[in-house]
């Protein structure tokens, strides 16, 4: 991505989204990171000197036009990073529905309706959507059925983008990090009983290169669809 780009991104607090802010912000391109509310923006602001928030919350995508209504998004956007994310095990028999809601709000709705906001400036761009998915958007296991259920139609949803949006020149890619070294992470091995040991798993920053490296692809290809495995 050649010159200054602005980049619209999720969940740039914590693990992955504030290993990918923290580089595109190092060298030099605009941010606009999206907070859940004012007080969330008020630090996003203060860690990331001269980005710009935009506050609304994911967890009620519905709500997203409006609380948008009230705000200047950007004229230029070069790339949407969807970054974040919620994750609530359990079996089947014992998520609510309450719980497979809220994870399909936040996980699969939000970035559709997101994106949907920032596809007129992505196309005048021929910019570039990256969906942050998940080992569990490419296969499910036990206790993880809402949270993969999120995270597959996920890949769903940036499949059908890439095929609709590819006259427009708007790249698609979907990445699908295994186990990293996060908060979600940390919650994740409490609910599942286990000991957390950052050390064990990816780094956010190697995650974050894979990112940037899409980005940075020449105009002549696209990377589709990464997978990031654990190295050790």
């Amino acid at each position: 991505m050649a010159g200054m780009a602005t980049h619209v991104i999720t969940g740039a607090g914590s693990g992955i989204g504030a290993a990918v802010a923290r580089r595109l912000h190092a060298r030099g391109d605009e941010l606009v990171l999206h907070a859940r509310d004012a007080g969330r923006a008020k630090e996003l602001a203060a860690e990331f000197p001269g980005a710009r928030t935009l506050v609304g919350d994911l967890a009620e995508p519905a709500k997203l036009s409006w609380a948008f209504s009230h705000q200047t998004l950007p004229d230029r956007v070069d790339s949407l990073l969807h970054v974040a994310g919620v994750v609530d095990l359990g079996p089947v028999g014992d998520l609510t529905p309450k719980s497979w809601s809220h994870q399909l709000d936040v996980n699969l709705i939000a970035p559709a309706e997101l994106t949907r906001h920032f596809l007129p400036q992505l196309r005048t761009t021929r910019g570039h959507v990256v969906f942050v998915n998940s080992g569990a958007g490419l296969r499910a296991s036990a206790e993880w059925s809402a949270y993969a259920a999120s995270k597959h139609g996920l890949k769903a949803l940036a499949d059908a983008l890439r095929a609709e949006e590819h006259e427009h020149g708007v790249r698609v890619t979907s990445v699908y990090p295994g186990r990293t070294a996060s908060p979600m992470q940390a919650k994740v091995h409490r609910q599942e009983g286990k000991e957390y040991d950052p050390q064990a798993w990816i780094d956010p920053e190697s995650v974050a290169t894979t990112i940037l490296m899409a980005l940075d692809l020449p105009r002549d290809a696209e990377v589709n669809d990464l997978t990031v495995r654990p190295g050790r």
